[in-house]
């Protein structure tokens, strides 16, 4: 039998080849034996998002951790999203969430995702406890989910229904509807599409149609794989105000303004410190991950509010939310994943979409005049990244030279150097570059900060030339 590792958020693998009902069968199993050492009376909310073969693994899910007296909430509907999977973990109080999902993976993948009772990514010590019990095979005499129903071993619940009346009690949906703006969203045929058409009926939708295959496209929402959507709203002319993007199991968000240009995570969390801070009159936390834009630092200290910068990955701002024992307000990552107060320590695509919607209906102001508003705190900026796809003998000869500490980068002179995960190198006026190895492929990630666009292509393009000589 393969070995199965959980990578950052969950195990994932290709559909038929590495994840099979059998290797489902082990990790539920595994967790099943995890929620039996770690919870009295433990249960699970389980579902799926759409891709192919969702509730084939999410039945076997439900009658493995049934089969060992676990009580499931197995997901009435088709399919769900991971943020609907963790409220209803905490709405239900049950001891763990698991999400049959492969998240913006390609669709030959499906994955497995556990999340844990206070409706946020289980902890890594968790997750390595699940992992370390996996067995090599496992056989055991599975009843069927309508056995397990009738023996009150499975219940059945609405998560779809659950979420929204969740978002009904926590925006004000009518002034969003009724504010005289037209919205656009694409679901990128993954599991926000049914509660925005509950919630939103008379918009313009893309991709929010059942299909299991993605159209062949990884559901992930960067600009790169949203031209349709980015032309449609072009091509309406101003008539759309705003377009919202969500990736395959909706806790990634994409966003566009009126004009069809693409506002990237960066800019959106400082767009809900804004509005959390200065016009809703919020206070509390910030965190924001060690590929942030500096421009968050410069708005909390204009606010007075204090922001901590963890390393990459939403886990640990996740934990930060749960266990620091302070006021949390707002946090978020690079690559569209974000939380807020008032919600579930989770990522959220469609809740921080109705944020951004909602305060654009109550300001009557565009999304690009409010971006326009947070540069005349901050100053404007556009981060930019490069993925490098060089050799592993090359990759660690780069990380060696950063560790020994550089001084320049062609002409540009570093001023300042931080190295919480990965190294960021900042220059004058404000500017950075960031080198991080990827932990899994022959990869370096390098992103850029300067005032415009063009300035953070030029410096990825001094750096990299640097760096590849």
């Amino acid at each position: 039998m393969s070995t199965i590792k959980f990578g950052t958020d969950g195990w994932r693998a290709i559909i038929a080849d590495d994840f099979t009902v059998e290797n489902v069968k082990r990790v539920a199993y595994a967790t099943a034996l995890w929620l039996k050492q770690n919870f009295e009376n433990p249960s699970a909310v389980v579902g799926c998002d759409p891709r192919f073969a969702g509730p084939m693994f999410a039945d076997v899910t439900t009658t493995v951790l049934a089969s060992q007296g676990i009580k499931v909430f197995r997901a009435e509907n088709m399919f769900i999203s991971t943020p609907m999977i963790s409220l209803g973990t905490v709405r239900t109080g049950a001891s763990a969430g698991i999400i049959i999902t492969a998240s913006h993976n390609p669709p030959a993948y499906n994955g497995y995702k556990i999340k844990a009772f206070y409706g946020g990514p289980a902890t890594p010590d968790d997750i390595e406890k699940v992992e370390s019990q996996i067995p090599d095979t496992v056989s055991l005499e599975l009843k069927t989910v309508t056995d397990y129903v009738t023996e009150g071993l499975v219940e059945y619940i609405d998560l779809e229904d659950m979420y929204v009346e969740h978002a009904e009690a926590n925006f004000d949906i009518p002034a969003i509807r009724d504010s005289g703006l037209q919205w656009a969203y694409d679901a990128m045929y993954g599991a926000g599409q049914n509660v925005m058409r509950r919630l939103f009926p008379d918009i313009t939708f893309l991709h929010a149609d059942y299909n299991p295959s993605f159209d062949g496209q990884a559901p992930e929402p960067i600009q790169r794989n949203l031209q349709e959507f980015e032309q449609l709203i072009k091509l309406s002319e101003g008539e759309i105000a705003s377009g919202l993007v969500t990736d395959g199991d909706a806790d990634r968000i994409g966003l566009y303004d009126g004009d069809g240009n693409f506002v990237d995570s960066h800019h959106i969390l400082l767009l809900l410190i804004h509005y959390m801070y200065k016009v809703k009159g919020e206070k509390g936390e910030v965190y924001s991950t060690f590929s942030c834009t500096s421009k968050i630092q410069k708005l909390c200290d204009a606010y007075g509010l204090n922001n901590t910068v963890t390393k990459i990955g939403f886990k640990y701002i996740c934990d930060l939310i749960v266990n620091s024992g302070k006021q949390f307000m707002v946090g978020g990552e690079e690559s569209g994943g974000i939380a807020v107060n008032g919600h579930i320590p989770e990522r959220d695509g469609v809740w921080i979409g109705l944020m951004i919607w909602e305060f654009m209906a109550k300001s009557g102001r565009s999304l690009k005049d409010l971006v326009q508003e947070i540069y005349d705190v901050v100053g404007k900026f556009a981060v930019e990244r490069y993925d490098l796809h060089v050799t592993e003998e090359k990759k660690q000869a780069i990380i060696s030279r950063c560790k020994g500490g550089v001084d320049s980068f062609g002409h540009l002179k570093v001023t300042k150097t931080e190295d919480l995960d990965g190294f960021k190198f900042f220059f004058e006026d404000e500017t950075w570059v960031m080198i991080r190895p990827s932990g899994t492929e022959p990869v370096l990630r390098v992103y850029a900060e300067a005032p415009s666009t063009a300035e953070s292509f030029k410096i990825l393009d001094i750096v990299k030339a640097d760096l590849l000589k």
